[in-house]
């Protein structure tokens, strides 16, 4: 049973009440938050007022929902009425949404215990949780290391038991390489699944909000309660309707697995032993696996950058002073202030994307970069077809390597883009994938693998990764936060 249920059999028994809960949460976070930077913003006063009102219902006798009185965290780039909402940029600084994200909406509706707003990499740029305009997060298995980006401080959050669960969003896998490094389960569903209205847009074609948990059935319960169509969001599925919790204890045997040479290329020795480790492992379960060529995969990388950047050029231009956030205080003409304003505003990485997104959208440039990469992703979404007319899943490392150590990003920008190799083919394709621990390298570090399925398919990857959960046990205690 996961963390969810158990503290849901707690609460329902009368173990504990949600106030009591939450506080324990609180008391933690006032603790350890210093040591690992995972939140930006607690909201104390939200919490214990959404635990009270659940444990009015308990008293009351009232049925309550799995997720009522758990206590979670959002990243500071999904909207939350009346709580500053910054995307860890001084250009929002200050910005109070005057409405909820679907997501939360959801979620709040059924009585979760929202704890704060978590760290992240400015605008969701980066895979280290070092750009943020605060304070760097910090990984629980090793204080000196990176938690991974861009939902760093989710991940933080629910490795350093600061949280029982955290919704991130995940653009070219900043849910699932946090979660890789920080040893704990991270879910990035299908575009289109999760309702993306409120969700602070880096790149509207491949962000989707996804899911931090320590466990698969965890990861289910939260899916299954902010999935689904959304009248605010027209590229939600109005048909989609998940129940991936009543898959989870499916049999795999005969199920067949498809291994992408591509993905194996690079990783560290560490990673690709844990990696094979974890196909036998499957094997063992009665599951068929192929390893196969996706000569497409190459280009994952370039394409992602151009399309990601050429929309984030886009979407950012909004950011101008005008109307909210940060603003300059010395200029001239109104085209002075919006520079100045977006110069003091944003940080090196984010300048770094927008100046890359507008160059490849530029006249002259336009077809030969931005054009031809969404040819290619066509191609690779050709080739994602074609392996799933064949394969149940396919697996993958999530990350080439386990957490690195913090400042060395900073020093070479294109090898943290390196990062995300094994990840952005699913935001490309927009196909769900979910990351679950597989092992540790020589220094104890977590390694994650990555189950892929096709488009719709949560339920599946989730069992496969529930079915893996059950025969092996690669979670690892960290000192801090909370002990359940």
């Amino acid at each position: 049973m996961g963390k969810i249920l158990t503290l849901n059999k707690m609460l329902r028994n009368r173990e504990i009440s949600a106030e009591e809960l939450a506080k324990a949460y609180i008391s933690a976070i006032e603790k350890d938050n210093a040591k690992l930077g995972a939140y930006v913003n607690i909201t104390e006063e939200t919490a214990l007022s959404s635990a009270k009102a659940v444990d009015r219902l308990l008293a009351g006798g009232e049925r309550i929902s799995p997720l009522a009185g758990i206590p979670m965290t959002l990243k500071d780039n999904i909207s939350t009425k009346g709580i500053e909402t910054t995307c860890c940029s001084k250009i929002l600084s200050g910005y109070v949404p005057l409405y909820d994200a679907t997501a939360w909406e959801k979620l709040s509706a059924l009585g979760a215990v929202l704890l704060g707003k978590t760290n992240m990499d400015e605008f969701a740029m980066g895979s280290s949780c070092e750009s943020s305009c605060f304070f760097p997060a910090k990984n629980p298995h090793d204080l000196e290391c990176t938690p991974g980006g861009s939902s760093g401080g989710g991940a933080a959050a629910v490795s350093g038991n600061l949280a029982v669960y955290a919704l991130g969003s995940d653009t070219g896998g900043s849910v699932r390489q946090p979660a890789s490094l920080c040893g704990i389960v991270g879910l990035k569903p299908t575009y289109g699944a999760v309702s993306r209205y409120g969700l602070i847009a880096y790149a509207s074609s491949l962000d989707q909000i996804g899911v931090l948990a320590s466990s698969a059935e965890d990861a289910s319960l939260v899916f299954d309660a902010i999935a689904g169509s959304d009248k605010m969001d027209s590229t939600t599925n109005p048909s989609y309707c998940a129940n991936t919790f009543s898959e989870l204890n499916k049999d795999i045997k005969g199920r067949k697995i498809g291994v992408p040479k591509e993905f194996l290329k690079g990783v560290s020795k560490d990673v690709e032993k844990a990696f094979f480790q974890a196909v036998k492992t499957f094997e063992s379960l009665g599951a068929r696996v192929e390893f196969f060529d996706m000569p497409a995969l190459k280009f994952c990388l370039p394409v992602y950058y151009i399309l990601a950047c050429a929309e984030a050029s886009s979407n950012l231009g909004r950011y101008d002073g005008i109307r909210y956030g940060h603003k300059a205080e010395l200029y001239e003409s109104v085209h002075e202030m919006v520079c100045k304003t977006r110069s003091e505003g944003f940080g090196d990485e984010v300048k770094r994307r927008i100046l890359l997104g507008t160059y490849v959208l530029s006249k002259g440039y336009r077809d030969s970069y931005y054009k031809k990469a969404q040819n290619l992703r066509s191609a690779i979404i050709s080739e994602f077809d074609e392996a799933f007319s064949r394969f149940d899943v396919i697996l993958t490392p999530t990350s080439p390597t386990t957490a690195w150590k913090l400042g060395k990003t900073s020093t070479d920008p294109v090898e943290n883009y390196q990062a995300d190799i094994c990840t952005t083919a699913v935001n490309i394709a927009g196909l769900p994938g979910v990351s679950i621990p597989c092992g540790f390298d020589k220094s104890g570090l977590p390694v994650g693998m990555q189950i892929i399925g096709n488009r719709f398919e949560e339920g599946k990857i989730l069992c496969f990764a529930n079915r893996f959960e059950e025969i092996t046990n690669f979670k690892k205690e960290v000192k801090l936060g909370v002990k359940l």
